[in-house]
């Protein structure tokens, strides 16, 4: 695992929906049966060696996610690891 992890963000408080890339994380979970961690903890690890767009690219041809689902994953990490 990459030395660097990126957490789920928590729901808000308010019962507001969350806005940004992680707007898609309650879809991803519900349509794909894992935690959205998991698909975090995969992505930052991909992350290290590669960049963004084969990173989508992967998430599409090995787990099945579709483009929206997995550029949101990328770009949520991208962006925590900034």
């Amino acid at each position: 695992m990459t030395a660097h992890r990126v957490t789920a963000p928590e729901l808000p408080a308010d019962g507001s929906k969350p806005k940004g890339p992680a707007s898609y994380f309650p879809s991803i979970e519900k349509t794909y049966g894992r935690p959205v961690q998991e698909w975090l903890d995969l992505v930052a690890d991909r992350l290290d060696d590669h960049p963004h767009m084969e990173v989508v690219s992967w998430l599409k041809s090995e787990h099945g996610l579709g483009h929206g689902h997995a550029n949101a994953l990328v770009a949520y990490v991208r962006h925590a690891l900034a």
